[in-house]
């Protein structure tokens, strides 16, 4: 069976054809919320069903929503709940683009100036009345900036009252600073202007209250999370200012006037004004699968295709302004437990307290393929409590103002952990860019507390942290996420000297079944510290990390925080900024089980650890390794002292490992496929094939994508 819906229908049609008939009398539906209604009579026997439905009776086989072309505006989300359970498909109408919009298109322009510039104005009187307000604009399939001051880079707090350095993480909230002279001013609209300060490995962000002119004291409306520092809090933390009406002056961006209902956009070279398609933002999220798993009544077997789901806004997690997100009372609850920072101007780690715009909670059997989603404000995807079976599978997510998929469930100290946990899902074959342009502390995949979930064949790149992280306990305590796999990922150019302490791949906890293999990841910068490729971290235990190609870390391509019995096989380590590997804290225990690794430096240690000899023996197991340096012989540099391979093999490590250059094809241009006589393969070496690393073609999914 199928029901069609097109912006040409009409509501009060029956649906069952794809265009309107010769006397208008019959045709599509036009709004998707219609089309809900429809699915819910048919599938639980109500009785209003315009035309020829058959009614009282439910459908005998599957049924395809049919979107035509063309732009599906909405004001609020479309939620699916229970009684929308039925295998649906909501797909792209032959090879026509219907796209799902969070936003109203703005056409209202005329010709005007700020600051000195031509621009474009548009009068809101929503905006004047205080019905609307939006944080992002989208031009001609382009996020539009707001003005910021420093344009590039960063200010740097002169002083906080009250915070003494050095500090470390978690020491004191503080709601004031003081600016150095010239960096903030008594700006038109001031308590729109919002203060974006890094650290660490978070962003935090508040408007601003007040300024003391005479002082340069500035103060918050959110006070901070932790003491604004950045480093290893040696130094107060770095900001900029974000909505600065005065810094309006380039092309591209873009400024709204709440107190006066004005917006104005300075267009770029060749735009014009009566063909621009500028989009404002109405929603935060566009669609929610929403089940209630305490009653035991769930939402299964929706799926979509071919759809892009585009324009929807931001606000800060906790949503102050009264917006509405989705989820149950008990989700927003546990969410707020888990992750909140309630008031404060920080968002959680990875910005696991940013919602998704495509929303699932009490779902099952549900899947999301060959979409396209963009220019969002939170991240694409959420998974969330008491899901079971969620396929996100050959998508493109981008421009995006947090990250790309996010799951989580009931973690294992939960209360409800029995009915709330989420798992068995498979993110698979999705491109994942361009993200964090809001929350810059956001992710490609962020896998919380979730079990048994495939993050495989994924393109990640352009994020200001981590690409993948798994897991979400802190040390060795009960764990819900184990058995994931994340494998043939390809994973690049993150962090970006935004933020610190990151990687590729970032797990946590014990995950007995979970294993890393076959990913290529490189390119990875840190602000001040912590630019990994793989980085298993706080107590990190059980994994198995197996033929990865790892390359160009500013720091080193492994680190291990802490942890236990993690194997690490036959994988490729190529060049760190300060080493090839670290394994950072003393324990009393096997942490590292390293076998058949090529680790290569150019200069700098193979292995580094702040620890002298006599406490390295009982740590690290190796051997069968093959070590080599670019720029002279390996070395390793412990407790301060450097350590030749014979004095590492003194400590009763690598006996049948070897110092020799590996022979990759082109080490310069970073192919590091081995020649066939490299004599990595003599010491049982498995040559890594990377050229299925990334989405493959649907041909070659498989069922289980």
């Amino acid at each position: 069976m199928n029901i069609y819906v097109s912006p040409k229908g009409n509501d009060s049609w029956s649906g069952r054809f794809p265009n309107p008939n010769t006397d208008k009398s019959d045709g599509p539906l036009a709004t998707l919320n219609a089309a809900l209604e429809r699915l819910a009579c048919l599938t639980h026997g109500r009785t209003y069903l315009p035309g020829p439905f058959p009614v009282g009776e439910t459908p005998a086989g599957p049924i395809t929503v049919y979107l035509r072309g063309g732009v599906y505006a909405l004001e609020k989300p479309l939620v699916f709940g229970p009684e929308h359970s039925w295998p649906v498909t909501f797909k792209a109408y032959l090879h026509e683009k219907p796209v799902i919009s969070g936003a109203r298109r703005v056409t209202e322009w005329c010709r005007g100036s700020v600051n000195g510039k031509v621009a474009w104005v548009a009068d809101l009187p929503e905006v004047a009345e205080g019905k609307w307000e939006f944080r992002d604009l989208f031009v001609n399939g382009r996020r539009a900036e707001r003005p910021r001051l420093p344009s590039q880079g960063y200010y740097r707090m002169k002083e906080v009252p009250g915070a003494v350095l050095p500090t470390g993480w978690d020491n004191g909230h503080f709601e004031r600073f003081v600016c150095n002279p010239g960096n903030v001013r008594s700006f038109k609209n001031l308590k729109d202007v919002e203060v974006v300060y890094v650290h660490f490995w978070i962003e935090e962000r508040s408007k601003i209250t007040d300024f003391d002119s005479k002082t340069n004291l500035v103060s918050m409306e959110r006070p901070s999370y932790t003491t604004p520092v950045g480093s290893f809090g040696s130094q107060l933390a770095d900001y900029y200012l974000d909505n600065v009406m005065e810094a309006l002056l380039d092309p591209g961006q873009w400024y709204l006037d709440r107190s006066a209902g004005k917006l104005y956009y300075l267009p770029r070279p060749g735009e014009a004004m009566k063909t621009a398609e500028i989009y404002a933002p109405r929603c935060l999220q566009l669609v929610g699968v929403i089940g209630n798993p305490e009653e035991n009544r769930f939402v299964e077997h929706i799926r979509f295709e071919g759809i892009t789901f585009a324009h929807t806004d931001w606000r800060h997690p906790d949503v102050s302004d009264g917006a509405v997100i989705l989820g149950s009372a008990m989700d927003q609850k546990n969410h707020s437990r888990r992750h909140g920072r309630g008031r404060f101007a920080a968002v959680g780690q990875a910005a696991c307290d940013v919602p998704g715009v495509v929303y699932f909670e009490g779902a099952r059997h549900c899947t999301l393929e060959n979409c396209t989603l963009e220019h969002v404000g939170w991240y694409g995807v959420e998974i969330g409590d008491a899901c079971h079976g969620i396929r996100v599978v050959g998508n493109t997510i981008r421009y995006l103002g947090a990250g790309g998929v996010k799951i989580n469930g009931a973690a294992a100290r939960d209360p409800q952990v029995q009915v709330r946990r989420t798992g068995h899902h498979r993110i698979t074959d999705n491109t994942i860019s361009h993200g964090g342009r809001v929350f810059h502390s956001a992710i490609g995949v962020l896998s919380m507390n979730a079990f048994s979930v495939a993050i495989c064949h994924n393109h990640i790149f352009d994020f200001f942290y981590s690409g993948i992280s798994c897991g979400w306990e802190w040390g060795y305590q009960d764990n819900i996420s184990r058995d994931n796999r994340i494998a043939f990922n390809h994973i690049h150019d993150l962090g970006q000297r935004v933020l610190s302490d990151m990687g590729g791949i970032y797990t946590l906890g014990v995950q007995p079944g979970t294993v890393l293999n076959n990913n290529l990841i490189y390119n990875v910068t840190s602000a001040h510290y912590g630019g990994w490729c793989i980085y298993p971290d706080e107590g990190s235990s059980h994994l198995v990390i197996e033929n990865n190609i790892c390359h160009d870390a500013d720091r080193q391509p492994f680190h291990q925080h802490y942890g236990r019995e993690n194997i690490v096989c036959n994988n490729i380590w190529v060049f760190g900024g300060e080493g090839v590997g670290i394994y950072s804290r003393n324990e009393p225990h096997h942490g590292l089980i390293w076998l058949r690794n090529i680790m290569v430096s150019k200069g700098e240690p193979i292995f580094k650890s702040v620890f002298a000899p006599e406490a390295e023996a009982h740590r690290i197991l190796a051997e069968c390794n093959l070590y080599f340096n670019t720029a002279g012989k390996p070395h390793f540099l412990m407790g301060g002292k450097k350590y030749s391979f014979k004095q590492w093999q003194a400590l009763g490590r690598d006996q049948h490992s070897i110092v020799a250059d590996p022979k990759f094809k082109n080490l310069a241009k970073r192919d590091l496929t081995l020649a066939k006589d490299s004599p990595a393969f003599k010491l049982g070496f498995k040559a890594i094939d990377v050229s299925t690393v990334g989405p493959r073609p649907p041909s070659k999914r498989g069922p289980m994508s």
